[in-house]
């Protein structure tokens, strides 16, 4: 090609192009890692998409590359292999129990985690102001809210001495909550007492051992698909249960005090925005969700026999009847 055709050919091309229009964005790969069941997935991928579209990121320029251990924490290490396997340019991990599977299985990929309890405790992160590392996101549990809990269980039950955390035995937030409910419980002169499930089969079983005034279990994807069953364990053995996700309540506990998680999964969107524009995540600093939600349920009150007080119901953001 001569000089004068290749410089006609090159203003054809530039005029063809509207000014001010960028090319699109390369397509973006997303790990996507969760110990819950797939549908459970599906459910929080459209919610995060979603909150991503309205940050200027279409469906075609988000792929999720989606791996989920539906319920059996042993998988999550050779999850996340596979993920780095398919080159993904962040991992969005949601539990502590797969954020920190992720973490131990990167210090490069930038981390995105949606919930999980205190990520300076368990070992994820520096400080919630600077994280350093790989590892950002969205934190959901802390001592603040382990201690208003405390009080609304103490004034649901105002006699109460003793309370069980149920907890999944491979996250490792657990010791951080049992501190922090332990702390609560001496304030208020409540024992608190554990028990550890490794598969859910063993909840008929741990639910018959429980020798106390009420219980709170602790969030784990693991859990998530088994609420119902949980609930009805509870009223069964006659365990005023509580927890920290709506839709515990909704499934039949008491009560739950928490966030809702809709909200943590949106909140992840600002996080993969500016790591994919070029932030780095130990730049980022840890957040969480400022609304706390209370939700009672006055037919599982009713079969325990209990009466809630009319200062909680006047309180709640869900009254489930």
């Amino acid at each position: 090609m001569d000089r004068r055709r290749f410089l006609l050919t090159s203003l054809a091309s530039a005029l063809a192009t509207p000014f001010g229009v960028e090319a699109q964005p390369a397509t973006r790969r997303l790990g996507w890692l969760e110990l819950a069941t797939a549908a459970a997935s599906a459910h929080n991928q459209q919610i995060l998409r979603a909150a991503l579209r309205e940050r200027g990121w279409s469906d075609s320029q988000i792929v999720f590359e989606s791996v989920v251990a539906e319920g059996r924490a042993e998988r999550l290490p050779m999850l996340v292999a596979e993920l780095l396997s398919r080159k993904v340019a962040i991992i969005v991990a949601a539990g502590t129990t797969a954020i920190r599977a992720a973490k131990d299985g990167t210090n490069t990929i930038p981390i995105v985690m949606m919930g999980g309890g205190d990520p300076v405790s368990t070992g994820l992160v520096q400080s919630i102001a600077r994280p350093g590392g790989n590892v950002t996101g969205v934190s959901l549990l802390g001592k603040e809210l382990s201690e208003k809990t405390f009080d609304l269980i103490k004034q649901t039950l105002p006699s109460i001495k003793t309370l069980v955390l149920i907890r999944a035995a491979a996250n490792p937030a657990n010791l951080f909550f049992l501190d922090q409910f332990d702390a609560a419980g001496r304030r208020l002169g409540v024992t608190v007492t554990a028990v550890d499930i490794r598969d859910p089969e063993e909840f008929p079983g741990a639910f018959s051992r429980i020798r106390a005034d009420a219980g709170f279990i602790l969030l784990d994807p693991m859990f998530f698909p088994h609420r119902v069953w949980i609930a009805q364990l509870a009223v069964q053995r006659r365990l005023p249960l509580v927890s920290a996700n709506r839709s515990y309540a909704e499934a039949g506990l008491l009560f739950t005090h928490g966030f809702q998680y809709d909200e943590v999964v949106r909140a992840a969107a600002p996080y993969i925005d500016k790591i994919l524009r070029g932030a780095r995540p130990g730049d980022l600093p840890i957040e969480q969700p400022n609304k706390l939600d209370l939700a009672i349920n006055l037919k599982t009150a009713k079969a325990l026999g209990l009466t809630i007080p009319p200062s909680l119901l006047a309180r709640a953001d869900q009254v489930i009847e």
